[in-house]
């Protein structure tokens, strides 16, 4: 049998894939990978279906050991990873053997880092999804020293990509979004406010959303209550603060809170890298 124990799970350290979509009629949200890009992108590194379940670490502190020979990558949040002790490379493909130690650091920036072994890890699925849901507690729950985790079988055919380009995360952030579907319920100033000024990430964030920051609310044109209404990962939904919270992965089914605008699906992966302090501006499309 192969496995991976946890020697230290770090902050936040979960198992996820790509989620369990179509159950909001019953007030099971998506879940999955906040990263689906790096999630993605580690898989394919060791040759896994795109379903299978990675670990997904909140700012790095894991460690983990081998139990058999394991092939591994990880992807996602820029930092060092060790094997041993002896530096290794983020993006590549790792074959580690049985007793190897391998150690992801604090990341230098983004957020989260991905651990993928080929076969995937196989843990209890619900609704068909592996993914821990910290909103609802649905799914494995967050990993602890001493777990072990059992290597499945959801390979594809080798070769595997043997190199994935990181993504480069230079500069300011800037991500799309497409205004709706509660735009008429702020006042032009607040539009104006919301494709101008720089937002920052405050420390509240989390797998639910990011709570951002700015120099200006955002002023509703519109004060009545707003009967609840169907929420979607990316929902920029701002609270009676006028300080907008941008959904992610384990966002509430269900909202009553208008929402000004929605991230494209092509800039979540981003949203779901950044760390408390880090800023932001909308394209607002």
């Amino acid at each position: 049998m192969k496995a991976v124990e946890i020697l230290r799970p770090g902050p936040l350290c979960t198992v996820q894939d790509r989620g369990r979509p179509g159950h909001a009629s019953i007030g099971v949200g998506r879940s999955g990978a906040a990263d689906l890009r790096s999630h993605d992108a580690a898989n394919r590194l060791v040759g896994n279906t795109v379903d299978a379940a990675t670990l997904e670490a909140t700012m790095g502190g894991v460690q983990v050991r081998m139990r058999g020979s394991v092939v591994v990558a990880v992807t996602g949040a820029s930092g060092q990873i060790t094997v041993n002790g002896i530096a290794g490379a983020m993006y590549n493909t790792l074959y580690l053997a049985d007793g190897d130690e391998l150690t992801v650091a604090t990341p230098v920036s983004g957020l989260r880092s991905y651990i993928a072994a080929r076969g995937g890890f196989d843990v209890a699925q619900f609704l068909g999804s592996r993914s821990t849901d910290t909103l609802s507690g649905l799914g494995p729950p967050p990993l602890a020293e001493g777990d072990v985790l059992e290597v499945g079988d959801e390979q594809s055919e080798w070769p595997a990509t043997e190199l994935a380009p990181p993504p480069d995360r230079t500069g300011h952030i800037e991500v799309s979004v497409n205004l709706g579907p509660r735009q008429d319920w702020f006042t032009s100033e607040a539009h104006r406010i919301l494709a101008s000024e720089v937002w920052t990430a405050t420390s509240e964030s989390n797998r639910v959303g990011v709570k951002l920051d700015g120099p200006t609310p955002l002023q509703r044109a519109r004060t009545e209550e707003l009967l609840s209404e169907g929420m979607v990962p990316g929902a920029l939904q701002v609270p009676p603060s006028g300080k907008p919270v941008l959904f992610l992965a384990d966002h509430p089914v269900t909202g009553g809170y208008p929402v000004i605008a929605v991230v494209r699906d092509a800039d979540l992966p981003t949203i779901g890298q950044l760390r408390p302090g880090d800023s932001i501006r909308f394209r607002v499309h």
